[in-house]
């Protein structure tokens, strides 16, 4: 019988976020699409002309395990496309403030994966960056202002986790651009790639 209620309990608990999810509205993309799961996609800045897309950057020589951004050239890259996966099973659109995993359209040389993960705190700068890596983490896209931000508070995906939220932005390093947590945000666009 505890079985049983268990079972049933877990199947409530999975229908209650699915509904939960498909009661945000979609991210739209530069053409004013849905986002759609498994849907290649250039994140690119939200004002043009700042500097390109967003892609694998390498710090201090390293492989290129950091998502980063394109500089400003005289042809602005798009970066490398990106494909989002969201965490509620047989969801097929991206939507508003729910939990999915971006994966780089691309292959590395130096990882296995190019799944966006949540670094270690910098102990220098207190900022996390966000890199690539075999786990993945879950992020969101939150909107305001009509601007869509990267979010990483994946507090859809357990109840009682608590989670130590934060908005992306760009941080300058030695002359390139890191996409960390906990420094000035940064919106972003979406354009199908």
């Amino acid at each position: 019988m505890l079985k049983l209620i268990g079972s049933l309990s877990c199947i409530w608990l999975l229908m209650a976020i699915s509904t939960a999810a498909q009661d945000q509205p979609p991210v739209l993309d530069t053409a004013g699409r849905p986002v759609r799961s498994g849907v290649r996609y250039h994140i690119l800045p939200a004002a043009t002309d700042i500097a390109g897309g967003l892609t694998l950057v390498a710090r201090n020589g390293s492989c290129p395990s950091l998502v980063g951004q394109e500089p400003i050239a005289p042809v602005v890259s798009q970066g490398l496309p990106v494909v989002f996966t969201p965490y509620v099973a047989g969801e097929t659109i991206v939507r508003e403030s729910s939990s999915f995993i971006i994966k780089f359209s691309a292959a590395s040389t130096c990882v296995k994966s190019t799944k966006w993960i949540l670094a270690e705190r910098d102990p220098a700068t207190s900022r996390r960056n966000i890199g690539v890596g075999r786990t993945g983490s879950y992020f969101k896209i939150t909107k305001e202002n009509n601007l869509y931000y990267l979010e990483f508070c994946p507090s859809d995906t357990c109840n009682f986790c608590k989670f130590d939220c934060g908005t992306a932005g760009i941080t300058i390093e030695d002359g390139k651009r890191f996409l960390t947590l906990d420094g000035p945000v940064f919106p972003f666009r979406f354009r199908r790639a």
